[in-house]
């Protein structure tokens, strides 16, 4: 069976963090010159999180066995924006987690984006086979869309799903905007391929050979 351009966008998107989070996960990525490349892949993580809770979790939760499909969705993005805390926060050292070593905190973050990307897999193969052609290329569309407009940090204790994880997630947009701003957090807006403005994923899910990349954000100065 094809898989859809929604199955075809989240794994785009699921290679992209793990390309992000390859480079964060060095010794050196401790240093003050390369803490760009763990903010960059936390945003992204976060922003995916955060998209997919407010525009595939509502289809989800309409499938059989819904309800419990989306608590098992929003009990590994909990689990896993608590990781994604822990790794900035030991990188900045806090003292509350510095008991904690690199290596534990990336085997929890690689044990739960597996159960992610699994999770993702799932739903969008059931969600493919729900929908029509239309229906997930406008899914796929916007799930693209708000991962634009998606919080730029982990916040596991805010409400993450209906009218209120919307609200929290907007919100938080807007703090987490300013914080970023004060702080010279870059955050990589383009990093995201979009199927109707971006040649490398329209390419990809066409099938045909994807150009290279666009550069990398720039390294904000120290």
């Amino acid at each position: 069976m094809t898989a859809s351009t929604l199955e075809l966008a989240l794994t785009y998107e699921h290679e992209k963090i793990r390309e992000l989070a390859a480079p964060a996960q060095e010794p050196a990525a401790a240093r003050p010159d390369r803490r760009h490349e763990t903010d960059w892949f936390y945003a992204i993580a976060a922003q995916h999180l955060a998209a997919a809770e407010d525009v595939l979790l509502p289809h989800v939760r309409r499938l059989p066995d819904g309800r419990s499909m989306v608590n098992r969705y929003v009990g590994n993005a909990r689990q896993l924006e608590r990781s994604l805390r822990f790794l900035k926060a030991r990188q900045y050292g806090d003292s509350r987690v510095q008991h904690l070593s690199p290596d534990e905190v990336w085997q929890e973050i690689d044990r739960l984006l597996n159960e992610h990307e699994w999770l993702e897999g799932q739903y969008s193969r059931m969600l493919g086979e729900e929908l029509d052609n239309d229906g997930v290329s406008a899914l796929t569309d916007e799930l693209l869309t708000a991962e634009e407009t998606a919080p730029t940090r982990a916040h596991p204790f805010s409400p993450h799903t209906g009218t209120a994880g919307r609200l929290a997630h907007r919100m938080w947009r807007l703090a987490d905007t300013a914080w970023d701003s004060a702080e010279g957090r870059v955050v990589p807006t383009k990093y995201h391929a979009h199927p109707k403005r971006d040649s490398a994923l329209s390419h990809y899910l066409r099938g045909t050979p994807i150009p290279p990349s666009p550069e990398s954000p720039p390294v904000p100065p120290r």
